[in-house]
């Protein structure tokens, strides 16, 4: 049996019923019925609530429904009304201790397997910006841009600073037992430069602008404000994600360079107070210890890090369920795996620095 849809469908005009349709249904005792909308014009709503009455109907007769013939968007409102719809399945018998091994292991698996393809996906979509064919707000793009970049200033030079301070103290404290103390502004220098910078920033970023995504992209998973941009036919990752990756990652590397500076100001504070050595000599000295590649390594290092945060909290706030529990544990498992991923990078560039000779 073929339905054929056509003209105008809104809830203004009136909702036609399915009673013709379920009588001649039970009338002709089809072995299918095939939908097909090539001539509809305008609709809304009305459209999607009369096919997902045709289907119930059918449903009801075992009767198999082939709505392939409608447009994709129709298809997709339908599909989420019979989802919703949908009875919840309930298990009756709680797992043993093995099987719950078993089903931890899954759970894994296939966080993994869509851990991978959020990457390619992402890969893709980056892609399509770099040939402007990526479809998302501009005006979006350059608000995370201030939020990640000027609004995170304050909070990444007191950090910052409060760790040149502690590493100065550090440092004098125990080259005073070999008379070296004076060698504390290169130590300061070199660790905030080469690794501490990065570093700090990179966590300080997981937890103000990590956690902040992950939250957003969750709370619009469990209000389907994702789906509906599925619906409209744009990529959710294109929209949300790219957004977001292109800002941490392109002012990651300005906030290190601006933690370098805040860091070797705390060290120079400590160091110009306790060893009553001139500012200008020691920012000289720091001068002459710091090489150009200490400060592009740190630089790399910042901008990994805010891709690994990026990434991370977007793929937890696409995962997360639809419940409002749930926003909050993206969150929280944005900001831990982050700075689990950005310590765990910091770990790689130092083998990979120590085997060039860098």
């Amino acid at each position: 049996m073929l339905l054929r849809l056509g003209g105008t469908w809104r809830l203004a005009d009136g909702l036609p019923g399915v009673d013709e349709v379920e009588r001649e249904v039970d009338r002709a005792r089809p072995p299918s019925v095939t939908i097909e909308g090539s001539g509809l014009g305008a609709w809304d709503s009305a459209l999607v609530v009369f096919v997902d009455a045709v289907l119930e109907g059918c449903r009801a007769r075992a009767i198999p429904v082939d709505a392939s013939g409608l447009p994709a968007e129709v298809r997709r409102l339908v599909e989420m009304a019979q989802a919703s719809a949908a009875p919840v399945e309930r298990t009756v018998r709680a797992p043993s201790g093995i099987e719950r091994l078993g089903v931890r292991a899954l759970e894994r698996h296939g966080r993994l397997g869509a851990a991978v393809a959020f990457i390619g996906e992402t890969a893709l979509a980056l892609g399509r910006f770099a040939s402007r064919r990526a479809r998302f707000r501009s005006q979006d793009l350059w608000l995370l841009v201030q939020q990640c970049g000027a609004e995170a200033l304050p909070i990444v030079a007191l950090v910052n600073f409060l760790v040149g301070i502690i590493l100065a103290f550090v440092g004098i404290t125990q080259l005073r037992y070999f008379g070296a103390e004076t060698y504390v502004a290169d130590i300061v220098g070199i660790a905030v430069v080469r690794d501490m910078a990065a570093l700090i920033t990179g966590v300080t970023l997981s937890g103000r602008s990590g956690g902040a995504f992950a939250a957003q992209i969750a709370t619009m998973n469990v209000t389907q404000e994702v789906d509906a941009l599925r619906t409209f036919g744009i990529s959710p990752v294109e929209f949300l994600v790219v957004p977001r990756v292109l800002a941490l990652a392109a002012m990651a590397p300005f906030l290190t360079l601006f933690a370098d500076a805040t860091g070797i100001l705390g060290g120079a504070v400590v160091g110009t107070t306790m060893l009553h050595q001139p500012f200008e000599g020691y920012v000289r000295q720091t001068a002459l210890a710091v090489a150009a590649g200490d400060v592009v390594g740190g630089l790399v290092k910042g901008a990994t890090y805010g891709l690994l945060i990026a990434l991370t909290a977007t793929f937890q706030g696409m995962q997360a369920e639809r419940t409002a529990a749930r926003v909050g544990d993206a969150a929280t498992q944005a900001v831990v795996t982050g700075i689990v991923s950005i310590i765990a990078a910091c770990g790689v560039y130092q083998y990979v620095f120590f085997l060039f000779g860098w």
